[in-house]
């Protein structure tokens, strides 16, 4: 395969690691009806291969419009690329209802947690190994990965900052959802913010 160029499609490193004091929160969008954007915000961190390294991608999803409402590149785990994240969401759409995360380490952490409670945000917690839980964004990594990742090798930090810019904006912008009545995630958040 290597000689052919190929590689497998296959998991990568593992990237939620669960604070070891953390407070756990419940999971609350079980049956919970989604009306509006702003109403819940989801986060997740996914590993993106690049030159034989990896890079962490965080990204922030409102579940109603399907936006991406920001997203940061790192080289480590560490909670503050997911901070910097959360507070230009929330500088530039406002505060969301309801924040849900998995229990990793970035999103449990003391600085994060703050925000989070200084912008009256409730905080809910998928539960442990239950991916399903946070499904909108699960989606959102099988969308980036088959139409950017894994089709296209990039060589540098900056040429891969530059095509998640473009992907995302066209994300935002011009991809018509099914679940959205064949509206992109600009057209919903924004009528939904006009009325």
């Amino acid at each position: 395969m290597q000689l052919m160029g190929l590689r497998a499609i296959a998991p990568g490193p593992f990237t939620s690691t669960k604070a070891p004091e953390h407070k756990v929160y419940p999971y609350m969008l079980r049956d919970l009806k989604i009306t509006r954007s702003n109403q819940v915000w989801s986060s997740d961190i996914t590993y993106i291969p690049v030159m034989g390294n990896f890079m962490y991608l965080c990204a922030i999803i409102d579940w109603y419009s399907r936006k991406v409402v920001a997203w940061s590149l790192s080289t480590t785990l560490d909670a503050e690329f997911c901070v910097s994240c959360l507070e230009r969401a929330i500088a530039r759409y406002g505060a969301p209802e309801i924040f849900n995360s998995d229990q990793g380490s970035q999103f449990t952490s003391e600085e994060f947690i703050k925000i989070l409670e200084k912008n009256k945000i409730r905080i809910s917690m998928d539960g442990r190994g239950r991916f399903l839980d946070n499904i909108i964004i699960e989606r959102l990594w099988r969308s980036l990965k088959y139409e950017l990742i894994y089709i296209q090798e990039f060589v540098s930090v900056p040429e891969l900052r530059k095509g998640f810019m473009t992907w995302f904006e066209s994300y935002n912008k011009e991809r018509f959802h099914q679940a959205l009545g064949y509206q992109t995630p600009d057209e919903i958040y924004e009528l939904d913010k006009a009325a």
